[in-house]
């Protein structure tokens, strides 16, 4: 299969042209290990002119975006490529309103499929964080009577976030979940899910933390307003800026989905020539959402 390389908008309208370029790329990235007849199983099959595959068993017809996260896009699959181009590949993303501009869809349109390609961003959770790694917490929201900083009340997002750092202190690889509270409860998961029980973690002195260092090696140091932390909190100023200025505003339903969108990005910086496919073929793997399951 050849598949797409690069970041140029020019090279990218090039090779994907029609809804028949996009066709060909989904059925390619689909059935590069085989047919199998999702209703008999059978492995024979022949491919048709919009390069759908038809049964040769049972004549069940299946097109090359059924079952996938392009399940039955309506706007048409080349509009649908477009987008997940621009927010794979740009730095800043989009909002659903600019998409709606941009392709002529509907804004409601093109808010469920960018959270359709938000969920093929989440991590896999395969590679957790090694070595120096440094773990801190913040605030999404602006400001509310009663309720200053990173305190338990409020309507503020509250979230908990990772990056694993190179020997030159820059950040590597991150990732970010959204919490019910500061409590060692809710800052687990971040560490089951991201972090190597091998890893060399350091975190602000959160009582938090304290528990979970019965199982994790770390080391808690004091925050000074950031400045023990300075690569993971300039990161999260820009999460934070990047969510202000790009969509203004996000509900507690969907943070984690932006917060996957970010960390995608961030941790494919250093393949960016391969991010598109990688990103196309995380959508052709997934299941099918409904509507119900986004909203």
């Amino acid at each position: 299969m050849d598949i797409f390389k690069g970041q140029s908008i020019i090279e990218f309208t090039q090779r994907f042209k029609t809804e028949e370029d996009c066709k060909k790329y989904l059925s390619e990235l689909k059935w590069n290990q085989g047919f199998i007849c999702r209703k008999c199983g059978h492995k024979g099959s022949q491919i048709r002119k919009d390069y759908s595959r038809t049964c040769n068993k049972c004549s069940d017809t299946e097109s090359s975006g059924a079952d996938t996260l392009f399940h039955k896009v309506k706007f048409g699959l080349l509009k649908a490529f477009h987008i997940c181009f621009e927010m794979a590949t740009t730095t800043k993303s989009l909002s659903a309103l600019q998409v709606s501009r941009r392709y002529a869809v509907r804004p409601q349109t093109a808010r469920m499929f960018m959270h359709k390609v938000r969920e093929a961003m989440k991590s896999s959770e395969s590679q957790p964080l090694t070595g120096t790694v440094h773990v801190d917490e913040f605030v999404l929201g602006g400001k509310e009577t009663g309720h200053v900083g990173r305190g338990y009340g409020g309507k503020k997002k509250k979230v908990v976030c990772a990056a694993e750092l190179t020997d030159s202190g820059k950040v590597k690889r991150f990732y970010a979940l959204q919490i019910q509270d500061f409590s060692a409860k809710s800052l687990r998961p971040l560490f089951e899910r991201h972090v190597s029980k091998d890893a060399q973690v350091t975190t602000d002195e959160r009582k938090g933390y304290g528990p979970i260092g019965k199982e994790y090696s770390i080391r808690q140091i004091p925050s000074k307003f950031g400045l023990n932390f300075i690569a993971l909190h300039n990161l999260i100023h820009q999460v934070k800026s990047w969510i202000r200025t790009t969509y203004s505003w996000v509900s507690k339903k969907h943070i984690e989905r932006y917060l996957n969108e970010y960390s995608y990005r961030i941790n494919r910086s250093q393949s960016k020539q391969t991010v598109f496919h990688n990103l196309i073929t995380r959508m052709v793997s997934a299941n099918k959402l409904s509507i119900y399951s986004i909203v």
